[in-house]
């Protein structure tokens, strides 16, 4: 009988090309298909997410789902996979869902949480989980002005990198928020859904804002008017981490989903 499992995994990307298989290279995706093969060899495995990472983004809140036709109880399939597993990799929660759920059709929303350490020097502790930006102090009402702006279904093609397969590029925002923790400033956007590469090319220009580097007015002009063209920075891939994603029911246990991004 096949069955349909969902988990919520962590992991640090730092190694890894991103979530989706590639030839050649080590992926997320690819990892965790080596290690359920393992565990169930009946059938060949294949791992859907809720969002596909790029090369050297973090996840604490990832949604996967796969089928399989093994005896192995849902409640073992955590402790069976984190002990194949590179440390890297951790899955925090398993649950059966009926076969028609899926992990990035059936949810709501997804959250990125970007974070930036703006100290005067380097910290060894925070430089594979943020963005160091040590020349200017960032002015993150300046920030939280330009983000504000962003809510609601807009098309947000000037924030969408070369090379996606979607139909279009209408996303809708529902809530952002930005905050500054002494040297730690943290970003969070969620959306329905995100463009690729959206959240790095965002940031880029949202850190030009808090450095008075680019006016909000112009910040505006540029993605209400789709000139992609105007936006050359993006933002490294170390400080982003997808950290939640939400569905219409209650699939894992709340301490297991919501913030284990420390």
């Amino acid at each position: 009988m096949i069955k349909r499992i969902a988990l919520v995994i962590q992991y640090d990307g730092s190694g890894y090309k991103g979530w989706q298989n590639q030839k050649n290279f080590r992926t997320i995706q690819g990892t965790i298909e080596e290690k359920i093969a393992e565990l169930d060899p009946i059938r060949p495995v294949k791992v859907i997410a809720a969002g596909r990472t790029d090369s050297g983004v973090h996840a604490s809140g990832q949604v996967v789902h796969f089928d399989c036709t093994g005896p192995i109880p849902v409640n073992k399939w955590t402790s069976a996979l984190n002990g194949r597993l590179p440390a890297s990799i951790n899955v925090l929660e398993a649950v059966e869902v009926p076969r028609d759920w899926h992990a990035c059709y059936s949810a709501k929303y997804r959250r990125y949480r970007y974070s930036i350490f703006n100290g005067s020097y380097p910290n060894l502790f925070l430089q594979n989980i943020s963005w160091h930006k040590y020349r200017v102090r960032l002015d993150i009402n300046l920030m939280r002005h330009a983000l504000n702006d962003l809510l609601g279904l807009h098309d947000f093609a000037a924030f969408q990198k070369a090379g996606s397969n979607r139909p279009n590029s209408l996303t809708t925002v529902q809530e952002v928020s930005i905050c500054r923790d002494g040297d730690i400033v943290i970003a969070e956007i969620q959306a329905s859904g995100f463009l690729y590469g959206m959240v790095r090319l965002l940031m880029g220009q949202l850190v030009a804002v808090g450095e008075k580097r680019l006016s909000i007015e112009d910040f505006k002009f540029r993605w209400r008017k789709g000139l992609r063209s105007e936006i050359k920075e993006a933002a490294p891939p170390h400080g982003l981490c997808l950290i939640r994603v939400g569905y219409g029911e209650i699939i894992f246990s709340k301490e297991k989903s919501f913030d284990t991004f420390p």
